[in-house]
């Protein structure tokens, strides 16, 4: 029983810790670039979001080459006993990649978007830079950074081609519900394939649908303050 729930056991949890590390990442690289010139915005962005555009298969390829056992940091990893190539931790890494650009996106825009006076009026008082942020900032975005928490985890329970490149299809391994949808259909075994997409989809509308209700209190809340 527990083997037939495996891809979806496998998804959630991947998608759920790679979620946690692209919102860290999301907010910290968001707050760090916001800070730039706007020439030095543009070409960091362009490389932050470039997963965005990239094919899969483009991303796990590169992932191949950074984490492979041939490169020197695969040939170190190896050498501590972690292993990435063909494993649930190269199944969470391709997940991070391409959602990060999500995550990072709406975030900056947030952040972007929030009213200059608020960061001007708690560095009048002589608040930190860093309780500004995490103060002022984070709380005043969290609307935004909600939204790209969303995104980001209906981004990273989708992956596929990037998962299949660098961890494989391993059934009870590796093997996400995207995977064995195509590992279904591969075989002929529409109904299965059905089944597997059925969960998918509800998965994404719940996703969906609790953004937006949290926007929408979120919006209240806003409202009465």
């Amino acid at each position: 029983m527990a083997e037939s729930y495996s891809p979806l056991l496998i998804s959630l949890k991947t998608a759920i810790l790679a979620t946690s590390v692209t919102v860290i990442l999301g907010i910290l690289a968001a707050r760090l670039v916001i800070r730039f010139p706007e020439k030095a915005q543009w070409l960091t962005d362009g490389i932050l979001t470039l997963p965005l555009v990239l094919p899969p298969t483009v991303i796990g390829f590169i992932l191949l080459m950074i984490f492979g056992k041939n490169s020197p940091l695969g040939q170190a990893l190896l050498q501590l006993g972690i292993r990435v190539v063909f494993s649930w931790s190269g199944a969470v890494i391709a997940a991070i990649v391409v959602s990060f650009p999500l995550m990072y996106g709406t975030t900056k825009a947030a952040f972007e978007q929030m009213d200059r006076n608020l960061i001007d009026a708690g560095r009048t008082i002589g608040l930190s830079e860093r309780y500004i942020f995490w103060r002022i900032s984070v709380p005043v975005s969290l609307p935004g950074i909600g939204a790209g928490m969303v995104l980001a985890f209906a981004r990273a329970i989708g992956e596929f081609g990037a998962t299949l490149m660098i961890a494989g299809n391993i059934p009870g391994k590796t093997q996400t519900v995207p995977l064995i949808i195509y590992t279904a259909t591969a075989a002929g075994d529409m109904r299965l394939a059905m089944q597997w997409v059925a969960v998918i989809v509800a998965i994404s509308l719940f996703s969906i649908g609790g953004m937006n209700v949290w926007l929408a209190l979120q919006g209240r809340k806003a409202g009465k303050a």
